[in-house]
């Protein structure tokens, strides 16, 4: 039997591209310091088992003991969906279009997935998971409420908070799990570190804290984390995203300008529709990339962001080439 496998974006196994407007990360990161201490990581000694003093950080006023480091946000999924699925729930309900580790996690373990459009269709009868990306990937949306799912184990996927552009966060429903991804946020989307903050230490929580391997956290996922709750890091956290907010509304009146249409968006990555079915293919061709929307159900869309002028100036000029080889 074949593993069930996501469909991701990023590398493909063929040439490197000059421009990648797949990922969701920022162009901008790392910011210098954060940097600067990943560099320096020790590499020669383990890290604490317990990420004791890194937990402390990273829980501010509330309790180290509820906050569990995981390495990135998948490994984070995999496990949270592992702890529901012990604790006897047999449902998980997971954004649709949104992110595929969701839905794979669940059918690995054999819970039935649910998929909701929004809010409104979220209504589970028997004890569930359920997933909230807010804001959501692949589309960038927001919403204004989220229901009280109360007896539900609600896990907030919070990887683009950082990255919002536009609007402020939704309150968290009551009782909900959070899970925090700051790697796309700081463009070190290699470095797989991230945490999850429960609301209580109760079973469920207790599950989730001895499934984690041993030294989930490398030294370098570890000098990351650390340097992310910092006064320098928000700092420049904000001065990226007044950045971003210039770049992706030049490129969104860009592709306006060659026919494509585009939905709104809240953060640094949107959905687009091109004007033809085929232009990621095409794009790559041309040393470009793009986010093929197929394996999310929207079959002719593809998922762009933000990028740097030079980058736009690229792509502006590829898909002039390639307008003109349909002539």
């Amino acid at each position: 039997m074949r593993p069930l496998r996501a469909e991701h974006g990023g590398p493909d196994g063929g040439a490197a591209v000059a421009h990648d407007f797949s990922t969701n990360a920022s162009p901008l990161g790392p910011p210098p310091a954060l940097w600067a201490a990943v560099q320096a990581a020790d590499r020669q000694a383990y890290p604490d088992p317990d990420y004791r003093a890194l937990r402390r950080l990273l829980a501010g006023s509330g309790d180290p003991d509820l906050v569990l480091p995981t390495a990135g946000g998948a490994e984070g999924i995999r496990r949270l969906t592992l702890a529901a699925a012990l604790d006897g729930r047999r449902e998980a309900w997971v954004p649709q279009p949104g992110f595929g580790d969701y839905a794979l996690a669940a059918q690995a373990l054999g819970l039935a997935v649910k998929p909701y459009a929004s809010p409104a269709e979220l209504r589970p009868g028997a004890p569930a998971l359920v997933w909230i990306c807010e804001p959501c990937n692949p589309t960038g949306d927001s919403v204004a409420a989220w229901p009280d799912l109360a007896g539900q184990l609600v896990v907030v996927d919070r990887a683009y908070e950082p990255l919002r552009l536009h609007g402020e966060a939704p309150a968290l429903p009551p009782g909900a799990w959070q899970l925090v991804c700051p790697n796309k946020a700081v463009g070190l989307t290699g470095v797989r570190a991230g945490y999850v903050v429960a609301p209580a230490a109760d079973e469920v929580w207790s599950r989730a804290a001895s499934l984690a391997p041993s030294w989930v956290l490398s030294a370098e996922g570890v000098a990351l984390l650390t340097h992310w709750p910092s006064g320098e890091t928000l700092r420049w956290l904000g001065e990226a995203r007044a950045q971003l907010r210039g770049w992706a509304a030049s490129q969104r009146e860009m592709l306006a300008g060659m026919g494509w249409t585009q939905r709104p968006s809240c953060t640094n990555f949107w959905l687009a529709r091109p004007p033809r079915a085929d232009m990621a293919m095409r794009l790559r061709r041309h040393g470009l990339r793009v986010r093929d929307a197929a394996s999310f159900g929207l079959a002719g869309w593809v998922r762009v962001s933000a990028q740097p002028p030079e980058a736009q100036a690229a792509l502006r000029r590829a898909l002039i080439d390639i307008q003109g080889d349909e002539r």
